[in-house]
């Protein structure tokens, strides 16, 4: 298929910094990869001189995809296309020297934080947990590093010196003393690399001539100062966005980079992608009408030429278990009348907690359904024991995952040894592997203590030989025999189906890494340490982008939709209070708390997930804790949608199954409309 005028206009200029409006289902992704493939055979730029970057591995692994079918594997290999951590991971690992890093550096993943942030708390300020949750607790310090670091605050930056800010300052210098970065910290810490170190950052601007950006709207501080220090020397760059779409706030997300892009770059060129590809008529004009409420930056209208199609059905119950029970019967009947597939269909929800109604009702009817966001492949204990012990391998000066393996699987390095070595790693300012190593230290242990850490250190040498003479793929097959991990599943799990499960994992996870070393999962062969380096960072990603292959129903929050679409989407808690979250309204108490556009842009992304039909879903009582029911009011939202799009259901009406029995009712549904809305 051709491309429209627009399209082609933000393929073909590239001759200074653009700006691409993409709306919901206008093709960006194609725009994007036409313009890397016209680059490279029209304007014959080196594909090693662009850069394309986007927010999810999925994201990434298609525009790799598209890419590659138009080139070739071998021209596709050339370009920088990836997620902004795994880009601030690359430029970390060739610029390690500069941040005073060794070269196996390792990342902590959120657990490894959480854990750090914990233990500084309470070997330093123990009294901040006085009458306080320390999870909470430890949580709310967690987000606060990760604000300032969204922000581009150092410890020292900070003018108010606050013990938050001290926990900030010695959470920075432990994890670089164990030679790690965390997850923050690739964007971070490149970004400041970049603005304070011209000979780096001369070098990087002469590697990129061209960038381009995805999801651009989702951007936050950091990001975008990134790529401002990126692309500052040819000022060349395509930005794709959507300010519509927009729904990150509360991980830093800023759509008003749009605006600043804007101001900061006068010659901008501006480039509208208004040209629907996914939705009927009908939805997209009910997408439109809402969003138009939201104050804009840049207008544009959204068009389709596709059918008009079905009207938009809205329906009232009662409780939420009215609520599931009802989608359970429209989907039964749709699904049943059209011999559709399972996965053609997705429910949609605010919040987490909405899908355990959904879920009992889903299987007490036998539907089969999938959740997102379940319990990840990586949150697995297994999984990350044998990631540490990778991690180890890679780096024995990562204290954390070195203290998750010492003694798994077991070999008598109790909390004693552990707490001796611990002391004196803190007061001479090493880790516990140089102290483990040290005689005059190992020599204080008891000669049984110190036999169980010898045996140990012992044990990481001989399996970093392997990388040092370079078996990695040896290394990687026979990992679980070398460490007697499979043993230790067995002696240390009650059934044997949860034992065959783990050994499995295990096994997936070090064929993986097998994979990896061979080049069968990627375009290059990877050594054992950029292997774990690859599923460390995916561990901590975004995991929206997995696949899932089964003929399920797609469960989901709105925020994991965002990039999806279905040909039949149900979108659940159309009520005040949940869409637009109660969280997100003013009160008396916070009259300035007012989120509203953004809870708009969470249900204009819910409502254009959908291809042919949507329907909406709103009960009308819920359930207080002292029993007794109180009344909710519809969404505002739902009066903003255009009336002559609707089928309205009030509560009490009954579901016809077919669409000729409908017919009869819609001139009263009507009616009802107009009166409710």
């Amino acid at each position: 298929m051709r491309l429209n005028d627009a399209q082609q206009e933000a393929v073909d200029y590239i001759s200074g910094p653009c700006l691409v409006l993409a709306g919901a289902g206008s093709g960006k992704t194609r725009v994007i990869t036409t313009k890397i493939v016209s680059l490279i055979k029209q304007h014959m730029f080196d594909p090693a001189s662009i850069c394309a970057v986007t927010f999810t591995n999925k994201a990434a692994a298609e525009m790799k995809d598209r890419v590659k079918a138009q080139l070739g594997g071998e021209i596709a290999s050339k370009l920088s296309i990836s997620t902004f951590h795994s880009l601030g991971l690359n430029i970390l690992k060739e610029e390690y020297i500069a941040l005073g890093l060794n070269k196996n550096f390792t990342l902590f993943d959120p657990y490894d934080s959480i854990k750090l942030i914990r233990d500084i708390v309470k070997d330093k300020y123990p009294q901040i947990l006085i009458d306080a949750s320390e999870k909470q607790v430890i949580e709310d310090i967690a987000a606060d590093i990760s604000n300032w670091k969204t922000n581009l605050l150092r410890p020292e930056d900070i003018q108010n010196r606050t013990i938050r800010v001290e926990i900030y300052e010695a959470y920075q210098s432990y994890i670089h003393a164990c030679n790690a970065a965390d997850f923050e910290d690739l964007i971070f810490q490149t970004t400041l690399l970049l603005r304070d170190n011209k000979e780096v950052r001369d070098r990087w601007q002469n590697r990129f001539r061209y960038i381009l950006v995805d999801e651009y709207q989702d951007t936050n501080e950091t990001q975008y100062q990134l790529l401002k220090y990126l692309a500052d020397k040819h000022k060349c760059f395509t930005v794709v966005g959507d300010d519509d779409q927009s729904i990150y706030a509360w991980r830093g997300a800023r759509p008003e980079n749009i605006k600043i892009l804007a101001k900061e770059y006068p010659q901008l060129k501006v480039i509208k992608l208004e040209q629907n590809y996914r939705s009927t008529g009908r939805i997209l004009n009910c997408a439109n009408k809402l969003i138009a409420h939201n104050e804009h930056i840049f207008n544009k209208t959204l068009f389709t030429k596709s059918e008009l199609g079905e009207k938009i059905k809205v329906m009232e119950l009662r409780t939420q278990v009215d609520e599931a029970e009802r989608v359970v019967q429209l989907l039964l009947s749709h699904q049943f009348r059209n011999r559709t597939e399972w996965k053609d269909y997705a429910v949609l929800y605010r919040s987490n907690s909405q899908s355990r109604i959904l879920e009992k009702a889903f299987r007490e009817a036998r539907i089969p359904c999938f959740i997102s966001g379940g319990t990840s492949f990586f949150e697995q204990a297994e999984i990350k024991d044998m990631l540490s012990w990778c991690r180890v391998i890679c780096n024995p000066y990562d204290d954390v995952a070195l203290l998750r393996v010492i003694n798994i699987p077991r070999r008598g390095i109790g909390h004693e040894t552990i707490n001796f070595l611990f002391s004196n790693a803190k007061a001479l300012g090493k880790s516990l592997f140089e102290c483990a190593l040290n005689p005059n230290i190992t020599n204080q242990l008891q000669p049984k203590q110190k036999k169980s850490v010898c045996e140990f250190i012992l044990l990481v040498t001989k399996l970093r030989q392997h990388i040092l003479n370079q078996f990695d793929l040896e290394l990687a097959e026979n990992l679980c025999e070398l460490i007697g991990y499979n043993s230790y599943i067995k002696a240390n799990t009650d059934s044997k189906i949860a034992t065959e499960i783990k050994i499995k994992n295990v096994k997936t996870l070090t064929t993986w890494i097998s994979d990896l070393i061979e080049g069968k999962r990627s375009d290059k062969k990877h050594t054992f340490i950029e292997a774990v380096d690859k599923l460390g960072l995916r561990e901590m990603m975004d995991r929206k982008g997995d696949e899932q292959e089964t003929d399920a129903v797609q469960m989901m929050t709105l925020h994991a939709s965002k990039g999806l679409e279905f040909p039949y989407v149900y979108l659940v808690g159309m009520e005040e209070g949940t869409l637009p979250h109660k969280n997100s309204l003013p009160t008396e108490k916070d009259p300035d708390n007012d989120n509203v556009e953004e809870e708009r842009r969470l249900a204009y992304v819910g409502i254009t997930r959908a291809r042919q039909e949507l329907t909406l879903l709103l009960s009308r009582e819920e359930m207080q804790r002292n029993g007794v029911p109180k009344a909710i009011n519809p969404s505002r939202f739902l009066r903003e949608l255009p009336s002559e799009d609707i089928e309205y259901y009030p509560l009490g009406t009954k579901v016809k199954t077919t669409r000729e029995q409908n017919i009869s009712d819609f001139d009263e549904a009507l009616r009802q409309l107009e009166k409710i809305l």
